[in-house]
Parts: structure tokens; sequence; C-alpha cells
């Protein structure tokens, strides 16, 4: 299929693709606009099943930060890289060399940072062979402790700010005493949003595929460990993926019940329709590219040089901007996906 007649080709303005047998690499990156500056977005790795299905994520997600970068108000377009293989076994100093002469090749157009199945380490790696590459620099976290540049403690408060907006929105609650959250996916960013959520006294049901991350939230947050697809049908307020994408499609949306589904994964929509849908069976849905920008928005102060109060009240500003398109929803009539694609694009289109 050529790429121009993909049905997630939304006018990306380059892809581009690399392969560099010497070392394993089989790599994509998507450009998809740089209107409001160049496009910044991780290097996702993972075991995709064909090249099919990792052209679809690297479209998907590089429209995704696009939208991302508007609403978080970042001089910033949109674009994303993928790595076709199995970060747990395949990856290699030298299969990260490579990728890092790949981004440079780009002449800084498009900049990396870490994604699923990739991190600091990988991203020291890659700033060997070209500047066009952030969250490698060691930063405060939230609560003043020192961390790496991995942006997904960031990621995950905001995404935290975002549940807080949306059960205020549709609960009318300001406090998460008690709230019945299930978190979907419990590594990086989905670990940290755990901490978040139980210390602000709600209650916790989890599910992964790696057991090593269920054991760890379930011992340091007495979370409850659930089935990965168990998690779906659970009578909780909160549903909150924070894994893969495409988990809102036909099969898993009859089995919802919970109020809100916020949470950080990318493109949680399987498809458009699936926003509608989620509106019409009465569940508030907190548009992935809005809720889970913190992490972008840690690595572009990043660039510009580490600012952690002035970072962290921007991340704060999810909550605003959610409870904008919450509002608009309700008076338009629109699902919140909608709403968030026409604020988003009233900001990066000329």
């Amino acid at each position: 299929m050529s790429v121009f007649s993909h049905p997630e080709f939304a006018d990306h303005e380059e892809v581009a693709f690399c392969c560099d047998p010497d070392v394993g690499l089989k790599a994509i990156i998507a450009i998809h606009n740089t209107n409001r500056g160049p496009a910044l977005g991780g290097c996702r790795m993972w075991p995709y099943s064909s090249d099919e299905e990792a052209v679809t994520d690297v479209l998907r997600l590089a429209r995704g930060m696009t939208y991302k970068s508007a609403l978080a108000n970042l001089d910033l377009g949109g674009g994303k890289a993928v790595i076709i293989g199995n970060p747990r076994t395949q990856k290699s100093p030298a299969l990260m060399q490579a990728m890092g002469r790949f981004v440079d090749s780009l002449g800084g157009r498009y900049i990396t940072a870490e994604d699923s199945g990739t991190g600091v380490d990988d991203m020291k790696i890659i700033a060997g062979e070209t500047k066009h590459v952030t969250g490698v620099v060691d930063k405060e976290t939230v609560t003043g402790d020192r961390r790496s540049g991995d942006p997904s403690p960031a990621t995950a408060y905001g995404v935290y700010m975002g549940i807080r907006a949306a059960v205020n929105y549709r609960l009318g609650r300001h406090d998460l005493k008690g709230l019945r959250v299930a978190v979907q996916g419990v590594g990086n960013v989905g670990y940290h949003l755990s901490k978040y959520l139980r210390e602000a006294g709600a209650e916790l049901w989890v599910a992964d595929i790696f057991d090593e991350h269920v054991q760890r939230a379930t011992s340091d947050f007495d979370a409850v460990q659930v089935g990965t697809d168990e998690i779906y049908g659970l009578d909780v307020d909160v549903f909150a993926p924070c894994a893969m994408g495409a988990i809102i499609n036909d099969r898993t949306l009859e089995q919802l019940q919970a109020t809100i589904v916020a949470g950080a994964a990318n493109n949680q929509l399987a498809a458009n329709r699936h926003g509608a849908a989620l509106m019409e069976r009465g569940i508030l849905y907190a548009p992935d590219y809005v809720i889970n920008a913190g992490g972008v928005i840690d690595v572009s102060y990043e660039r510009v040089g580490v600012d952690r109060d002035k970072m962290l009240r921007h991340v704060e500003e999810i909550y605003g901007t959610l409870m904008e398109v919450f509002r608009r929803s309700g008076q338009e009539r629109l699902p919140t996906s909608v709403i968030a694609d026409h604020l988003a694009e009233e900001r990066f289109r000329k």
C-alpha cells in the first residue's frame, strides 16, 4: 500500500524509512506538521506483527503529537519514530547509534525522545550521533527529588491533573478519596500515575502484560491485580489506559462500566467514531493527546533550559484545557475528541 493512500495518512509532510542490516535496524520516522516548529516526538521500539502495523502506528502517533503540542501551547510540531523489534531482546548500542544517525539525517526537522521500549540510556546513545534529541538531562521531580531526563513522571502528573478535571466535571468532586480507578498498564507512566492517585486516596485495580510491573504496583500501592481482559469491565469510576493504543474499540466498548476514560496511552480510540460511541454511552472521555501532554512539555523545557516550577505550572494547565474541552462538548453536543481536534487545528493550521 502507498503511504499516500494509507487510511491514517493525514497530509504528513514527510515519512522516512531506514534499514541498516548490519545492526538490525528497521525504523520509520513520520513528520506530520511543522507549522508551529520542529516536529518533536518519542522513539518507540516495539515488536510489530507487520510492517503495515508499524506504518499505521507511526502515522497515528505523529499526527497526535502535532495536536498535543498545539493544545499544550508549545512552539513545536508533531512527529514520531518507531523501531521494529523487541526492545528486550533486539536492542543494542549499535542499533541505537544507527537510529541516531537516521534522526540526524533529517537536519533538525524531527527531534526524538523516549517512548515505549526506549529510555534515557538509549537517548544518551542517540545523543552521541545527533543533537536533535531531548529527555537526557537530569532534572527535579514534582516532589523536588533528582531524576534522569525521563519525562514519564511529568506525563503522569499531567494525567493526574486531567483525572481531577474529569472527576470535577462529571462527578462534581474536588477530591479523589475513595475514587475507584482501573489502571491499564503500570510501566513508567502508569506506575507514577498510580502513586499520585493512591496518595490522593484513590482505590486502584491494575493490569499489565509484564508481571513484574503488576507486582510492584500491588506491593507499593495496595492495588488489586486483575487480568488484562478483565480490566475493561470493572465497576469503577475511572478507566485509565496507560499502555498501547486503540484500546477503545467495538469489543471493549461493550465491556466498559466506568463513568470516565482518562489515561496516558496515545491513540486510545481505535477509530474516530468511538469518541461518539463513548459520548452516547454517557462516558466522559479525556482526549489522550490533551491529558498526556506533560511529557512533551517536560522535554520542551529541557531544550530551552530547565525551569522546574514554570514547567510544572505549564503541566497543570492541562486541567483548565480539559475543562474547556468538556464544557464546549456539552454546549455543542459534540464528542470531546472532536472538540479537542477543532481547538488544536485552530492553533497549528496556517
